[in-house]
């Protein structure tokens, strides 16, 4: 009886296994989930990366392998698993002229030959496939290693081996447990050993041609997740896309930023995406070559928000200059819309409204305003009632009471989004600014001293108007001008060096001056970082 019937008649369809590997949450997080085919195997998580994932993946096919071995290896009168699939795996075979020949249903009339066990691993390292098929099947399919043969009668406990194969792993000597790895056929298996019976052939694995692994190539290319078109012109383009997209991935394997680098990609990836536009007419690409331009703008400046100038020492600053004029701006506005004088008031005025800068309103705490007020907090919240600047979703007394926990909403009315908007920054950014104040305000060398209001708004106005090197005011200015630095904080000009002296003994500012009306100094080393650069 031929084989091929015998296959086409079994009763018993082909086992087939398959393991996957595939991300798992965010894509930047590189984590990745091993899943198999078999309902009893549990999916696993590997937080450190592919390569731990292809380990265990490589170790849990083995573990198949071993129960295969076990239980009598690849069945003689299995039906072939790849023929059950329409021979869908099968790698199309290279004709005249280049291209490619018959496809699946070509491919399911040369079905025949013994049953094998195989594994395929694809060559991207996301997918192993171990299954039972026949020999023709196994050889048409690209990238397939035949482990062990069924032997040609049913019910027969021995098998002849398979013969060893180029390109298809080595043979499975008796008592051995067919084994697999990704390094190659040498260590598949050990050294092939003979063992009863006569060898069944096997044919050998069909090679992948060069122009089949050339489109494979061209299929695959991701970028800003988007997929390149394998056939998109011009090939410069399509090759530029496809080097970008490993090169922003390679780039978030990286241990330490390199600011510089991530510009000039962002630079390409403008010009790229924006030739994309012009060749397919899809404007949501150039409004994405915009956003590669901006953020190389914005990359640029943080890489020179991190240096304080030729020769200076590195400082990493948590504003970048942008950020930077709009916490001057935002300043500016609660010196000039503050509804009550005093220093006290002022400051309330500024914390709050980084708070509700956006939607007018926000959340606070008794904590919050305690760490800038002190003793003068709850009167000085019950008077911003009282002037209907401030209102409160609960009683002055609830508020000082709230806990981070249960934090109280509060609405600041000229802020609500129908009201004539005084910021143009985003979320993003008043998170920002918001934070770098909090950071100026709660500063624990400053508070040791036990600052009242007025310094802490001192403290805020020089760190708001720094140069790279630190130093107070534009170089042009020679510092800043006393008497606005006193109305900003709600001083008399004349009791701004007081106040100045206590930044001084809490290592804020140092070579300070206020002769000729300026005041003239310099961040000190540990809070250069805090300075917005003018």
């Amino acid at each position: 009886m031929a084989v091929e019937a015998d296959t086409q008649r079994g009763s018993v369809a082909g086992r087939v296994w398959t393991v996957r590997l595939d991300p798992c949450g965010r894509p930047s997080a590189g984590a990745v989930k091993l899943s198999c085919s078999r309902p009893a195997c549990a999916d696993q998580r590997f937080p450190e990366g592919a390569a731990a994932g292809r380990r265990a993946a490589i170790g849990h096919v083995n573990q198949h392998l071993a129960r295969i071995r076990e239980g009598g290896g690849p069945r003689g009168g299995a039906w072939c698993a790849c023929r059950a699939a329409d021979c869908a795996w099968h790698t199309p075979a290279p004709a005249a002229g280049g291209r490619a020949g018959a496809g699946s249903a070509a491919g399911a009339g040369r079905c025949g030959g013994p049953v094998v066990l195989t594994v395929y691993a694809d060559r991207a390292g996301r997918l192993w496939r171990i299954a039972e098929t026949c020999a023709r099947c196994a050889a048409a399919t690209g990238d397939c290693r035949v482990l062990d043969t069924a032997p040609a009668g049913k019910g027969r406990t021995a098998r002849a081996p398979a013969a060893q194969q180029e390109g298809t792993g080595g043979a499975v000597g008796e008592g051995m447990t067919p084994l697999f790895s990704d390094h190659g056929s040498s260590s598949a298996a050990g050294a092939p050993s003979s063992r009863a019976g006569t060898p069944t052939s096997v044919p050998r694995a069909r090679a992948v041609s060069p122009v089949t692994a050339s489109r494979r190539a061209k299929r695959w290319g991701k970028i800003a997740q988007r997929i390149v078109p394998h056939d998109l012109e011009p090939d410069v383009l399509r090759l530029e896309l496809f080097e970008l997209g490993d090169a922003f991935r390679t780039y978030q394997q990286r241990t330490e930023p390199d600011l510089a680098l991530l510009a000039e990609l962002h630079d390409r990836k403008a010009r790229a995406f924006a030739l994309w536009a012009d060749v397919s007419g899809d404007n949501s690409l150039r409004h994405e070559a915009k956003r590669a331009e901006q953020a190389a703008h914005t990359t640029r400046e943080m890489h020179a928000n991190r240096t304080t100038g030729a020769g200076g020492p590195a400082a990493e600053r948590l504003l970048t200059r942008q950020q930077a004029v709009h916490a001057r701006t935002v300043l500016d506005y609660a010196a000039a819309h503050a509804p009550l004088p005093g220093a006290e008031v002022r400051l309330a005025v500024l914390m709050i409204t980084l708070r509700a800068a956006k939607a007018g309103t926000a959340n606070v705490t008794g904590q919050d305003l305690t760490g800038w007020l002190q003793t003068d907090a709850e009167p000085v919240l019950r008077r911003l009632v009282e002037a209907d600047w401030l209102r409160l979703s609960a009683t002055v007394a609830e508020v000082m009471a709230s806990r981070p926990e249960d934090p109280t909403a509060l609405t600041v009315p000229a802020l609500l989004p129908e009201q004539p908007r005084p910021f143009e920054f985003g979320k993003t950014t008043r998170a920002r600014i918001s934070g770098w104040a909090q950071k100026v305000v709660g500063d624990r060398k400053i508070r040791k001293r036990q600052p009242d209001a007025a310094t802490r708004l001192l403290a805020l106005c020089t760190a708001a108007h720094t140069r790279p090197d630190g130093r107070l005011g534009r170089a042009e200015d020679d510092g800043l001008h006393l008497d606005r630095v006193a109305a900003f904080c709600a001083l008399p000009p004349d009791q701004v060096a007081e106040h100045t002296e206590l930044l001084v003994a809490a290592d804020w500012l140092t070579e300070v001056d206020t002769a000729g009306k300026r005041l003239r100094g310099r961040l000190t080393e540990r809070t250069l970082p805090l300075g917005a650069l003018l």
